[in-house]
Order: structure tokens, then sequence, then C-alpha cells
């Protein structure tokens, strides 16, 4: 998706070159902004995934800590959606979310994945971070 955004962008407006800020405007719109919404919305309406399938709680007293983090995800998706119009400001989202990803992969190494979606969430949050990482150094 970010790459097919870059493309159309650079269409749209077409001459306007294909630069880092560019496809960085985009991987941080769909890795934060679109990714962490979808997830926000999940634990909210149904906790139940994210709590058996990912920290393998059973106990459905706990869930209310899911939909917390859920809240916590929306509000993250939504500055990063925000930010999407603020081309100066957009710094901010990555530099909060690149943390947030540093921080929750730190979190999966502690406690090793024991399951695909922990994986999955383990892998994605590394490439996230690196990429932030490098949006960050090359606007700073």
């Amino acid at each position: 998706m970010p790459v097919l955004s870059v493309f159309t962008g650079y269409i749209v407006k077409s001459g306007q070159s294909i630069t880092f800020t560019l496809i960085g405007k985009w991987f941080i719109f769909y890795a934060v902004g679109f990714r962490l919404f979808i997830a926000g919305l999940t634990e909210v309406t149904y906790p139940l995934f994210t709590a058996k399938d990912i920290f393998h709680i059973e106990d459905k007293t706990r869930h209310d800590i899911v939909k917390e983090l859920g809240f916590a995800n929306l509000c993250f998706s939504l500055t990063v959606i925000i930010l999407l119009f603020l081309p100066g400001r957009r710094i901010i989202s990555a530099f909060v979310s690149g943390l947030y990803y540093a921080l929750a992969r730190l979190n999966h190494f502690i406690k090793k994945p024991v399951s695909l979606n922990e994986t999955f969430a383990s892998v994605t949050s590394i490439f996230v971070f690196a990429v932030l990482l490098i949006y960050m150094l090359l606007i700073f």
C-alpha cells in the first residue's frame, strides 16, 4: 500500500520527485496510522483475540486491559493520520511511533514469541522501528 500511494502521488502531482520524505510519509501512515488503527479497533471491540492469541490470557476479567491498549493504539494512529496533513510535524509521529515499536520489540525480546502472531508482531516491530529510525535520521 505505501508503494501504491507513493506511485499515485507521483502520478497525481506530475513532476514531484520520489524522495525518502514521500516514501516515509506513506510508510508512517500505513505502518503506524493504518496498522494501529485496525489493531486498536480490534482490541476495543474484540479484546479476546489479543488477550488469548497474543498475551495468552484466558481470564475474561482481564479484557479491560486489552481495551485500554486498544485506546492507546487508536490515539497513536489518529495522531499519525492527522499528521499526514502536517508534514512539518511528521517527525513527531515518527519519533513517538518509533519509540513505541522499539519498546514493544524489547518486550517481545524479553518474552520469547511462542505463536505465529507473536513472531509476526516481533518481526514487524523491528522492521517498522528500523525504517522510522532511518526516516528520522535522514529528515533531521
